[in-house]
């Protein structure tokens, strides 16, 4: 009997719990920069992101970020939101957030920085260089890849003093090589498909664009063979001139393979 008194207590509990819940709506959010200064909040969202607790922090700065639009601290909070963005995965946030700020102020001490951070953002691996078959290779876009490159390119340009220009270069370097290989393997598609003009145009945009990449040489050898193979010659020759002036050590100027040279690119395919 007791029991059975106490079972019905419970559930008249639970009851009145539910129906409560459903009278006055769910928990509004404790809004925890009530009543501090921009300088308060800042110093508590430092706290939560110390400790990476970043939805915490993100929650303080977004709140910071419209409740003080106008403080001297409103370029930081936007800078440290920014950032909190991206190690949250919250990538698209973060660079538009580094958008707002680059526009907002042109000529803040820390434009450097936020060139730099948006690059950074923009660098993160996608999956894009990962080997690229057949089947997919027309679907692979590079324009994020590009859109960091050409961010730091403009750090560097505009900050060539920045305590962030090595990094910078070095993020370069490795974005211009990866996208000059990557343009490279699709010229390689192209001649297999026998499509010589394609093929010769992605090999003269690594070679206009990129003209410090590693692939300077394959590039033109692709293009000496896409020049062969469209029955250019004198393109084809002027090309042969360029790659051994600068590459006086190349395999491909070698007399024993001069026989191949409508399909030169396929020495370098062996090691694709």
């Amino acid at each position: 009997m007791n029991k059975l008194f106490f079972n019905r207590i419970y559930i008249l509990i639970i009851t009145i719990l539910l129906s409560s819940c459903a009278i006055f709506g769910e928990p509004t959010e404790v809004d925890e920069t009530t009543g501090l200064t921009d300088y308060e909040v800042l110093e508590k969202a430092l706290v939560a992101q110390n400790v990476k607790d970043w939805p915490r922090a993100i929650s303080i700065y977004e709140k910071a970020e419209k409740k003080f639009p106008n403080s001297k601290l409103a370029p930081q909070i936007k800078l440290n939101l920014a950032f909190a963005y991206k190690e949250f995965y919250r990538e698209d946030e973060a660079i538009a957030m580094l958008d707002k700020f680059i526009r907002s102020y042109p000529n803040h001490p820390a434009l450097d920085y936020a060139y730099y951070l948006k690059g950074v953002v923009l660098f993160r691996d996608r999956n894009i260089f990962k080997e690229i078959t057949m089947q997919d290779i027309s679907d692979r876009d590079l324009s994020m890849i590009e859109k960091s490159f050409q961010s730091l390119k403009i750090m560097i340009e505009k900050f060539p003093n920045s305590e962030y220009y090595e990094d910078a270069v070095n993020r370069m370097t490795y974005l211009m090589n990866k996208i000059a290989e990557r343009e490279l393997h699709v010229a390689r598609y192209y001649m297999r498909k026998k499509a010589f003009l394609a093929a010769v145009n992605r090999s003269k945009f690594v070679l206009e664009n990129y003209p410090e990449s590693v692939h300077q040489e394959e590039a033109l050898v692709i293009l000496i063979s896409g020049y062969e193979n469209l029955g250019i010659k004198d393109l084809a020759n002027d090309t042969k001139k360029v790659l051994k002036l600068n590459f006086p050590e190349s395999n491909f100027n070698k007399k024993e393979q001069e026989n191949y040279e409508k399909n030169w690119w396929e020495f370098w395919d062996l090691f694709d």
